[in-house]
């Protein structure tokens, strides 16, 4: 494998030509192609679970009389934060818009999960979520715990601000944005448990 420089610099178009031939992943910040970091088996399995759950619950839902169609991407699909300047590769991702029809990307994103792990936390939390709010489409934005269950949404309201609520173990997770219901025990299937691994 070629050796890639520390710093990789190119256009937006010369990223969405390049970036598919690769064999790892790249976002785009603003002009500046950072390499994605491997994930954990447990990180995997959520994001697997997760993604599975959405792609069931949304195989046959109909809006009165015709049928939606929503589609859940996962982990290879990124998203078009900012037309030009900013793509980024989230851990799910579900669009139900008509106009998404790019072969190689999501532009109208209505619900994004991001499984955090330690070296991502931070930009899930921080820059990459107040890129992501910009979106018109995005109504919720979902934070996945790896280490002890737990999962934060953030919902856009009717007012447009943005509105946390958190869910644990015991608690049925409700996606506004697609209408679906999921048992937050469900997403941590065959996942391990810190809890499970630490001796009394």
């Amino acid at each position: 494998m070629v050796a890639l420089p520390d710093r990789i610099l190119m256009s937006a178009e010369e990223y969405l030509v390049w970036e598919p031939t690769q064999e790892e992943r790249y976002e785009y910040w603003d002009g500046e192609v950072v390499a994605m970091s491997g994930a954990t088996r447990n990180h995997n399995r959520i994001s697997l679970n997760f993604s599975k759950l959405l792609d069931d619950a949304l195989a046959d839902v109909y809006d009165g009389l015709r049928l939606l169609t929503c589609e859940v991407y996962i982990v290879d699909v990124k998203v078009q934060v900012e037309p030009g300047q900013k793509y980024f590769y989230p851990d799910v991702v579900v669009t139900c818009d008509e106009r998404d029809t790019d072969p190689q990307l999501v532009q109208f994103p209505c619900l994004i999960i991001e499984v955090l792990s330690p070296s991502t936390e931070a930009a899930d939390r921080g820059k990459k979520f107040a890129k992501y709010r910009q979106s018109p489409t995005l109504q919720e934005y979902v934070l996945v715990q790896i280490a002890q269950p737990g999962v934060e949404v953030f919902r856009r309201n009717e007012q447009g601000k943005w509105v946390l609520s958190e869910y644990n173990l015991g608690d049925i997770l409700r996606l506004e944005s697609v209408d679906v219901e999921i048992a937050i025990a469900h997403l941590y299937r065959q996942v391990q448990l810190e809890s499970e691994t630490t001796d009394n």
